[in-house]
């Protein structure tokens, strides 16, 4: 295909969403529903079918670099919009996209009620829209747009249900945690343009090395590495998108929102935009093994902690979200590990699996009438086959079961981190596959409870508990429409195949070519290649290593207890209830958050409040200089009595003072 024709289908990737968007946005009530989401629905279609084709395009080995138009320039430097098309934005572009794709056609059946169905499309669009720019960019100008895009539409998401005051809440609460990580970002690139004198990202990695050499003085007197700095404020951006430890409190919060949008944020696009940034900036990482260090431990912190709070969660949506959490601190262990290649593999494989288990989420809601408490559930394999038996490969690829997409990209994770030689490495190494026993046992938890065992809907129903949110307002659970199981079929497949066909290009760097850098003295990659023998030989092998027995020990044991035994877990709580209550409290994040900073903040506020403004301005400067002229006034009145001999007594005792004042002076 023509170069000109390539470029026109690079534009066309990111603005077919945008003109969806546009239209269901601002003519959504004049088109009605229907036809809505039919162009919503195209415009994504039309961008996955162009990045199919860019896909095709980039692994012929045509890549594209160049600027689409110049916004501004100012004291030398151009601000610009451009695109940089290569192995690692082509593949970052078909998994958005097929995944926004499937999300768009889910859309139709789980929110055929919604009032706000056509401003729903319009978001969800708008989205895809601000990810793609995003994973696009050839330059840190247009990657701080997509970037706070991203931010934006995710608020504007997470409340869609905004008369909610939980929904609000939430939103808020994502935004706010995600400025401060964007605060470092944007400090990051500050840095970048000031020391660089760019933006390009071909510039600036061409310079890489002279800022390596370079030092700063963040305290006088005291120097660090510059391109340390660089990168640990590149990080702590990606914290909050990414929602590593400790920015990782807005996560779980988000499921507020629809459960579409709660796919489409959590598998393939906002969060996973921090993990993309590191592997996009490995020049710069390369250079500073204190910033690989600090990625490894936060990755290693968020992918064990932040995955036992998954054991105890009753929310269906919430178990599916700390699984994110956990999965997230996964791919950021590998990107410390200096396996970006595997950390993109993971982000690629998690998208797929990921998606299927929140949309089978929410298909196990539609089917329970609202009904989101997992205690409520139970014995549904007989009602929602199609669910069952997707959710099923969704929650085996998860735990890393040999042959499943997630197997491979997990496994390779795993054997990176232990090959690793950057500090921190052993603390991770643990943390990963302490983690494989714990991502199994709460992802099977969550199996048997919503789908074997007895229905406990009818245990409701029984005792005459039909509250609000009963499954049985609406009769018994129910196999979701054609609309909606179908893109869990469609999931399902990549789920299950993907990683089988895709990790041995993985391994060898063939999958992301130059678009990845890792440093000679970083070896895990290579050690990683070295003993790969092919994607079947490595799953056989898989079963006699210590993550396979570890996944199959949470397996059994969520099943022992909460099918064989289910008087234990109560009493478990009940023996280990100082444990149980740290991770009910997650931890006391939230806590801590609203006592110090949101509760800080309003203790400065009324103290600014009754200190600065009652007192001080109004106080002191409004009324105190009104109560000063009216004194002054109370004074001076006694000498204005109307009288010519007061006057001329004045104006005797002024002309004594002035004539003592000259002759002294």
């Amino acid at each position: 295909m023509a170069a000109l024709d390539m470029q026109t289908l690079y534009l066309i990737v990111p603005m077919a969403p945008l003109a969806g968007a546009l239209i269901a946005g601002l003519l959504g009530w004049y088109i009605g529903r229907v036809w809505t989401h039919r162009i919503a629905i195209l415009g994504v279609a039309i961008s996955c079918w162009a990045s199919w084709l860019v896909f095709r395009d980039v692994q012929a080995g045509h890549t594209f670099n160049g600027t689409v138009y110049t916004w501004l320039t100012s004291g030398g430097v151009a601000f610009e919009i451009g695109f940089l098309i290569d192995k690692l934005s082509a593949m970052m572009m078909l998994v958005v996209t097929f995944v926004s794709l499937m999300v768009h056609i889910y859309t139709i059946g789980y929110m055929s009620d919604d009032p706000g169905y056509q401003r729903f499309f319009a978001y969800i669009s708008l989205f895809t829209f601000a990810m793609l720019m995003l994973v696009m960019a050839n330059n840190f100008l247009q990657l701080f747009f997509g970037w706070e895009a991203v931010g934006l539409v995710s608020y504007l998401l997470i409340g869609f249900w905004y008369t909610r005051p939980s929904a609000i809440y939430a939103n808020l609460k994502a935004f706010l945690v995600n400025r401060v990580g964007d605060f470092g970002f944007l400090l990051g690139i500050g840095l970048v343009l000031a020391y660089a004198g760019t933006l390009d990202y071909a510039a600036v990695f061409a310079q890489a090395g002279e800022l390596a050499s370079r030092s700063i003085e963040l305290i006088p007197g005291r120097e660090w590495s510059l391109i340390t700095v660089v990168c640990i404020l590149l990080f702590i951006g990606a914290m909050g998108k990414s929602a590593q430890f400790p920015l990782h409190v807005w996560l779980p919060d988000s499921m507020e929102g629809p459960t579409p949008i709660s796919a489409l944020i959590h598998a393939a696009t906002m969060v996973t935009a921090g993990i993309f940034m590191v592997a996009r900036m490995s020049p710069l990482f390369e250079l500073s093994d204190t910033a690989l260090s600090v990625v490894l431990v936060i990755g290693a912190i968020t992918a064990l902690f932040m995955g036992l709070l998954g054991i105890v969660q009753t929310d269906i949506k919430r178990v599916v979200a700390y699984s994110t959490l956990s999965q997230l601190g996964y791919m950021t262990v590998a990107l410390g590990a200096s396996a970006y290649s595997v950390a993109v593999f993971h982000l690629m494989t998690h998208a797929f699996f990921k998606a299927l288990l929140f949309l089978a989420a929410g298909s196990v809601i539609i089917g329970m009438h609202h009904d989101q408490d997992m205690r409520h559930m139970g014995g549904l394999k007989k009602y929602m086959p199609i669910t069952w038996i997707t959710a099923l490969i969704g929650s085996l690829a998860l735990i890393g079961t040999p042959f499943f997409s997630g197997f491979y990209s997990k496994d390779s994770i795993i054997e990176a981190v232990h090959a690793a030689n950057v500090p921190g490495a052993g603390f991770a190494y643990f943390a990963v596959v302490t983690g494989v026993f714990v991502t199994a046992f709460y992802t099977f938890r969550m199996y048997f409870l919503v789908f074997h065992g007895p229905e406990r809907f009818r245990e409701r129903l029984d005792h005459g508990d039909v509250g609000e949110h009963s499954a049985h307002e609406g009769g018994e659970p129910h196999e979701s429409p054609w609309v909606v199981w179908l893109p869990l079929v469609l999931l399902a497949l990549p789920s299950l195949t993907i990683g089988y066909f895709t990790i041995d290009a993985v391994l060898d760097g063939r999958a992301f070519g130059e678009a990845i850098y890792v440093a000679p003295q970083h070896s895990a990659p290579s050690e990683l290649a070295s003993q790969f023998h092919g994607a079947a030989a490595m799953a056989l092998h898989a079963f006699s290593t210590l993550p396979f027995w570890l996944a199959l020990a949470g397996v059994v044991s969520a099943w022992f207890l909460y099918q064989v035994r289910t008087d234990l877990p109560d009493r478990l709580a009940e023996r280990l209830r100082l444990f149980y209550r740290i991770l009910e409290n997650k931890y006391g994040f939230d806590q801590f958050n609203d006592w110090f900073f949101a509760g800080g903040a309003r203790r400065l506020g009324t103290w600014l409040w009754k200190g600065g403004d009652v007192t001080v301005i109004d106080g002191w400067l409004v009324n105190g200089t009104a109560r000063l002229v009216g004194r002054l006034a109370e004074v001076v009145r006694h000498f204005q009595s109307g009288y010519i001999y007061h006057y001329a007594f004045a104006m005797l005792i002024g002309v004594f003072v002035l004539i003592t004042w000259l002759v002294k002076v």
